[in-house]
């Protein structure tokens, strides 16, 4: 009998890793949004980095067509 571990067990539900929440005062005694973020790691130029890593989307010109006329019928 194969053994199978808890992560790969279908009779198991997925469980989803904890995501850290952050209360308005831990906000604001880092010194606000824009200083909360950075002591975070994030800054508008590791934005713009990663932006510009991410490959390009191209579009045949029937999808391209058909995206506009949903935008048009979608309003």
């Amino acid at each position: 009998m194969e053994k199978t571990s808890k992560a790969t067990d279908p009779t198991e539900p997925y469980q989803f890793k904890p995501i850290k929440s952050y209360s308005v005062e831990d906000v604001l005694a880092a010194g606000g949004t824009s200083a909360f973020a950075y002591k975070m790691g994030k800054s508008p130029q590791k934005l713009t980095e990663s932006l510009a890593e991410l490959p390009p989307v191209h579009f045949t010109d029937e999808e391209w067509n058909d995206l506009m006329e949903q935008l048009k019928n979608n309003k």
